[in-house]
């Protein structure tokens, strides 16, 4: 993983092992750079510098911001765990169909984890997954989300809707204003297509409420981070205990 916020977090999350930062030579090691040493420190996980050259031969993204780490996979979940989080709590799922940015899914994912999403669910094919940008998009998130990788999209929604989760798709044409639903406050899973085709028909048709998000200007859509974090905002209003 590439980043400071997603390496500071990797380190105070605790949720897995990290094995080894590597920091490029030459930087000032303040803020979040200082902190991340400080915490591998505590934690005897191995700190390497390494020259400018050698850092950007490893890196996997445009801007590593000078650090990289190596840790241990994330844990694996299936849907039925995130269908009954284990505080008892009603689940609010996101899951993506088909966005195939690893930057939309990582900001979709840093998103989700504000407003209080307890996992995500995202398919094994035609999808971008946990990659080094996706990662640093995240910006930490991932340590928090915990993740179910499924065969299939339309399976998945149906699957949920059999543990009990109302499933509510984002359709640029849908007739209900994603103001306007009304089981937000239940067991939810919200469904975010990808960037240029939205949801697939498959999703659509399986999904338990359709809705768009009121657009005022000219142009017809948002890429897939926005309106994961439109929609899963105004899931999150309605979970309030003053809503």
């Amino acid at each position: 993983m590439e980043g400071r916020q997603a390496v500071r977090e990797l380190l105070l999350a605790g949720t897995r092992p990290a094995h080894e930062v590597v920091i490029a030579t030459g930087q000032n090691q303040t803020g979040a750079l200082a902190q991340i040493v400080e915490l591998a420190t505590e934690l005897r996980v191995p700190v390497k510098e390494v020259a400018r050259s050698k850092f950007e031969s490893m890196a996997n993204t445009e801007a590593p911001q000078g650090v990289i780490a190596r840790a241990a996979p994330l844990a694996e979940h299936d849907l039925e765990e995130l269908a009954r989080p284990p505080d008892g709590s009603s689940p609010f799922l996101l899951v993506l169909d088909g966005v195939t940015d690893p930057g939309n899914v990582g900001a979709a994912l840093r998103t989700a984890e504000c407003a209080g999403v307890t996992g995500a669910v995202l398919g094994r094919h035609r999808s971008a997954h946990i990659t080094p940008a996706a990662t640093k998009a995240a910006a930490g998130a991932i340590e928090h989300v915990p993740m179910a990788v499924v065969p299939g999209i339309p399976n998945a929604l149906a699957r949920l809707g059999e543990l009990g989760v109302w499933t509510v798709g984002l359709d640029v044409a849908a007739p209900t204003s994603v103001y306007e639903i009304s089981v937000a406050a239940e067991a939810v899973a919200l469904v975010v297509g990808s960037e240029g085709r939205g949801l697939s028909r498959l999703s659509r048709q399986r999904c338990d409420v359709v809705a768009t998000i009121p657009l005022m200007g000219h142009l017809s859509s948002l890429n897939a981070a926005a309106a994961t974090a439109i929609g899963c905002f105004e899931v999150a209003r309605h979970r309030q205990p003053d809503c």
